[in-house]
């Protein structure tokens, strides 16, 4: 039975509000201040200072701006990273834009299958009120990338620069849901009507022509061919001709994408540690890779990061960045405010707690480039942003407590090779069946 709050009840409150001596002056600091200043801890400054065992020297940060393409900016970062040495390019980038285009177009198709085939439920089903709610947007996943890079390649951004929409990409967003939404209601009619699969075809077809028009407009024309001129550090300049974006990727990247591997922590009783994941309705190219996360014990999970930097290679991981981090100061660290001191109150829930009851999830990716390790184990992390030089006070660099990744950081990307056998043997195994999440589960939130 649902009991009301009391006159006895609100006059007690005051009571023992009054009965603290320093109630007043916390209510004071507070709310001239706000409660993250109110109680921020300059012992974390002291602690996170920019000092690494393990360092991967890595450049100028990129910046996404206005834009919610944090996975992209971090996948391409860990792919410039290596070819900027191999070239003497320092401030080299791939286009962000190039596979924005590209993500965005394939999203639109994901999105009119799903709507067919979910056509005969009803509106106000959960399932196809969650495409609905959002039917694309800016976020994404490491394999969505892959499958984009194993279709379309890559360019430089010198090829396809960024644009006032890619870079501030509300209004993009905006109106292709717009157009999305209301194609959502021409297929699902013409599947109540019986319509032949030909039919729906057609109409779906004619539907991705105008969103290739309007991406065109708004991202610019994807090329297909194109010459690249560039100038290295030693001032030598270099042209190379007749280049598609596969062949670019190919001679320049050079990667094999399917070495590299989607771990996650997720502590939850639904996720048994050592199997294989996948999130259902998650993705964007139709036919093509499919996000699979591999759940480990944060144990296993930091020494597979920690055993990748060590041989000098980057690493893209997936956080909830907003949680006991400072922006403005490039800090990420559990122990950044003391809230709970300053509130008299408990806020404490495990890792496991915050994902089942929607207090945490994945919402930021950036890059792993440093880690120092005292008796052999970490302290602290070097990670590369993609929020600009001006972000923090290390030209776009956050530090990052190792307490901090235990608690909110939720997913790395590996190179298969540095797995143990026996996860190797896991993802092997399960490769073409993983467990198929819930489309709203926690670990597939990056996307949204």
């Amino acid at each position: 039975m649902s009991k009301e709050i009391s006159a006895a009840n609100v006059e007690k409150f005051a009571q023992d509000f009054d009965q603290s001596p320093k109630s007043n002056a916390i209510a004071n600091t507070v709310a001239q201040n706000g409660i993250l200043a109110s109680s921020r801890n300059i012992a974390s400054d002291v602690a996170m200072t920019p000092n690494f065992s393990v360092e991967i020297q890595t450049g100028a940060v990129a910046n996404q701006k206005q834009s919610g393409r944090c996975w992209m900016f971090a996948a391409l970062n860990t792919m410039r990273h290596p070819l900027q040495d191999q070239f003497n390019l320092k401030g080299f980038e791939l286009s962000q834009n190039y596979t924005n285009f590209w993500d965005k177009f394939e999203k639109s198709n994901f999105f009119y299958e799903n709507v067919i085939a979910t056509a005969n439920l009803p509106l106000g089903d959960r399932k196809v009120d969650f495409l609905l709610a959002t039917p694309q947007q800016d976020g994404g996943q490491w394999d969505m990338l892959c499958a984009l890079i194993e279709k379309y390649g890559l360019v430089p951004k010198s090829i396809m620069p960024e644009t006032y929409n890619s870079s501030r990409s509300m209004e993009l967003n905006s109106t292709l849901n717009t157009k999305l939404r209301k194609d959502a209601i021409e297929l699902r009619q013409q599947v109540a009507a019986g319509k032949s699969e030909d039919e729906i075809n057609a109409t779906k077809t004619q539907m991705l022509n105008e969103v290739y028009r309007l991406l065109v407009f708004t991202l610019g024309k994807p090329p297909v061919k194109f010459d690249w001129e560039y100038t290295d550090d030693d001032k030598q300049y270099h042209i190379e001709k007749d280049l598609t974006p596969q062949s670019f990727f190919k001679k320049f990247v050079g990667w094999n994408l399917e070495d590299y591997l989607s771990l996650i922590n997720s502590p939850t009783e639904d996720k048994p540690y050592n199997h294989l994941y996948t999130v259902d309705l998650l993705g964007n190219v139709v036919g093509g890779r499919q996000v699979r996360h591999l759940n480990l014990k944060i144990e296993d999970f930091k020494a597979l990061a920690i055993k990748q930097l060590q041989a000098g290679e980057t690493v893209w991981f997936g956080s909830d960045v907003g949680k006991s981090s400072d922006r403005k100061e490039g800090i990420m660290d559990t122990n950044v405010y003391q809230r709970e001191d300053l509130l008299d109150i408990d806020l404490s829930m495990s890792k496991a707690e915050r994902l089942d009851h929607g207090e945490s999830l994945m919402t930021h990716a950036m890059v792993l480039t440093g880690v120092d390790l005292v008796n052999g184990k970490p302290t602290k992390w070097k990670v590369e942003n993609s929020w600009g030089e001006k972000a923090g006070n290390f030209k776009g660099y956050f530090i990052m407590s190792d307490a901090w990744f235990d608690e909110y950081v939720y997913q790395v990307v590996i190179n298969r090779k540095y797995l143990t056998p026996e996860q190797q043997q896991v993802e092997d195994a399960e490769h073409d069946n993983p467990t198929v999440l819930k489309p709203w589960d926690p670990m597939g939130a990056l996307a949204l």
